[in-house]
């Protein structure tokens, strides 16, 4: 316990890191209001589906439990680590700020239609601002755990409850056929990218907040 009033009182001491934390916050919230535009506009510009070598050989399962509540549980889980681990807040803020924009674009040149069977989601969950629509390449579900994990990466705890969330996600979305394969597979390699991205980006964050 005294260690965590320790960690916050060299935290709210250090206004550099205040600061940038802070911006790092307007950030996020202004790559989420680009996801929300690049979705709407993928959706309505929306093609035809196309077959998928997994989707097309699998039935539809009822992902909704975990898609939704499982991604808000995880969403709790990465803001109690921020808690006891203040110093890396500006940094997974802008890494993920960062994500989220990258995605947008992703998004935004990425026009295939969902596939034709799959899981309905509740529309009035907590969650659906988040769901998938035409928001399909690639999955947000699956990489943003991922750059969680590797943001946490020396600490073995976070680490591997991160990489377990990104892999029951990426399951859970091809078993409700909510993504195509590609949308999956591909986000382990692109957050991967974006995650070294970020630590040239935000070098300073990073050397403050992530490093031992």
């Amino acid at each position: 316990m005294k260690n965590f009033f320790a960690k916050h009182e060299a935290f709210w001491k250090n206004q550099t890191l205040i600061l940038s934390s802070f911006f790092g916050l307007l950030l996020f919230l202004a790559s989420l209001l680009a996801n929300r535009e690049a979705t709407i506009y993928a959706t309505e510009q929306a093609g035809g589906s196309v077959s998928d070598i997994i989707l097309s050989n699998i039935p539809v399962f009822n992902v909704d439990p975990i898609v939704n509540e499982g991604a808000l549980l995880f969403f709790v889980f990465v803001l109690v680590m921020l808690v006891l681990e203040p110093r890396r807040i500006a940094f997974t803020l802008k890494a993920a700020a960062l994500f989220v924009l990258i995605r947008s674009v992703f998004v935004v040149l990425t026009h295939i239609g969902q596939f034709p069977e799959h899981s309905l989601l509740e529309t009035d969950a907590l969650m659906s601002p988040f769901n998938v629509g035409g928001d399909l390449f690639f999955s947000g579900h699956t990489g943003l755990p991922f750059l969680i994990a590797l943001i946490f990466w020396k600490d073995a705890v976070a680490r591997s409850i991160s990489l377990a969330a990104s892999l029951i996600f990426g399951t859970a979305v091809l078993l409700g056929h909510l993504h195509y394969s590609i949308d999956v597979f591909s986000a382990f390699f692109i957050t991967f990218a974006i995650f070294h991205l970020a630590k040239r980006l935000f070098l300073k964050d990073y050397a403050l907040s992530c490093e031992n």
